[in-house]
């Protein structure tokens, strides 16, 4: 059942209560592969449920706006405390409510509606919020995007030099959602000092590789970085800006009180426990091993005949183009998602498919990697998904079937945070 107990929610509202139960089972059973999610710690979900929901906390530590604040202002401190000494950095703010506000903080604080900012394009693997034209950041400002190369997957460093030189970006992105190899942030730094830019990391994918020293640093580079909480850094559903000591009254002044009120104090707490659990040697070994298992799933898929974006993977993610498996991104993980293996369609590069209809699927080994999967475990893993995916093309249920009891069998030995 689910860790902490909820007898009273099921006592006040057992619809609530046994839906919250039946999702942390179906976290149990399933092989989770969403790049974007992980299990928090029992203790992250214990102070994500406080009652530290209760208080409002407009402003600052030490600034409030209310009164009542003697306990929350020391645990955002803490949170910012172990933010700057976990990643090095000369501020942090722990307030913003995802990564999508936190974005937005860095537009608010550097830039003027209609000003050009460049990022990774959506279908290369970039971000909404890094200027595409459905998100706000596309509509109210200039978006220059830039792309991957045909031939590699991978991004073109000279292109982005031209784009910028061209059309003078205040800010540029570097990071994204579906890029499977490490970011060259002292290349985009270059490019950033020659036009004058600042420079953001968006890190929301890595963040827990970089911490665990499973991936390189934007730290001395880029002097904004932005992050969520929850995917590899394996915290609650938050965001944190970081940065040197020269954007960071700009920065604070556009999350409050440009864009939010008070914030969040239970998930402020929730993320410092996140922050003082990654600075664990536990946690370092966690993120070396997320790359591990993201390498020998990754030789195995390609040992099976998947076309793999860019060949491979350097950190936890793995996107994967179904093109010469006859089957669309979609039916492929909705097939995947009844033999108990969940993960995304997506977007691959150059995608001749629509947005909703994708011939690519994205998966990652944080979560499984929290569960304790190891490199030996992946060449099987890589099997059900071959069996699943041309399952979906044949509409073999009994084989969907088959491997769901299979992946049950597989994560019972492996047990889990939040589930006892």
């Amino acid at each position: 059942m689910h860790e902490p107990a909820m007898t009273h929610l099921t006592a006040a509202d057992p619809e609530i209560g046994g839906l919250v139960e039946a999702e942390a089972r179906r976290q149990y059973e399933k092989i989770r592969l969403i790049a974007s999610e992980n299990y928090v710690s029992t203790a992250v979900l214990e102070a994500s449920g406080s009652v530290l929901t209760n208080k409002y906390s407009e402003g600052y530590p030490g600034k409030r706006y209310y009164e009542g604040q003697q306990v929350i202002d020391p645990i955002e401190t803490l949170a910012i405390d172990r933010a700057k000494s976990l990643f090095g950095v000369e501020h942090a703010n722990v307030q913003p409510y995802s990564g999508s506000p936190a974005n937005l903080a860095v537009y608010l604080a550097f830039l003027q509606p209609g000003d050009p900012v460049m990022g990774m394009g959506l279908p290369s693997g970039g971000h909404l919020t890094h200027g595409w034209t459905v998100s706000a950041t596309g509509r109210w400002f200039r978006g220059v995007r830039y792309g991957v190369r045909q031939d590699t997957g991978r991004v073109d460093l000279d292109e982005v030099r031209d784009l910028a030189l061209e059309n003078r970006p205040k800010v540029i992105f570097c990071g994204g959602t579906a890029i499977p190899r490490t970011i060259d942030f002292p290349g985009f730094a270059a490019i950033a000092r020659e036009i004058d830019a600042v420079l953001v990391a968006d890190i929301s994918h890595i963040a827990g590789l970089i911490a665990g020293g499973a991936h390189p640093s934007p730290v001395g580079h880029a002097p904004v970085i932005t992050t969520t909480t929850h995917k590899t850094l394996r915290g609650p559903r938050g965001a944190m800006i970081m940065s040197d000591a020269a954007h960071a009254t700009a920065l604070d002044k556009a999350v409050f009180p440009g864009l939010q009120g008070g914030p969040h104090n239970h998930t402020t707490a929730a993320v410092a426990v996140a922050l003082r659990e990654a600075a664990t040697p536990d946690f370092r070994e966690y993120a070396h091993r997320v790359v591990a298992n993201a390498k020998a799933l990754a030789e195995a898929l390609s040992g099976r005949g998947f076309d793999l974006i860019t060949g491979g993977t350097d950190n936890h993610l793995i996107l994967i183009d179904l093109t010469s498996r006859g089957v669309a991104g979609k039916p492929a993980a909705k097939a995947l998602d009844r033999a108990g293996i969940e993960l995304n369609y997506n977007t691959v590069p150059f995608d001749p498919r629509k947005p909703f209809d994708p011939s690519g699927v994205r998966l990652g080994t944080a979560a499984i990697t929290t569960r304790g999967l190891r490199p030996e475990q992946m060449p099987t893993l890589a099997a059900w998904i071959d069996e699943a995916v041309k399952a979906a093309g044949d509409a073999d249920e009994a084989t969907i079937e088959r491997i769901a009891g299979e992946v049950r069998d597989l994560m019972s030995a492996y047990p889990m945070p939040g589930w006892v």
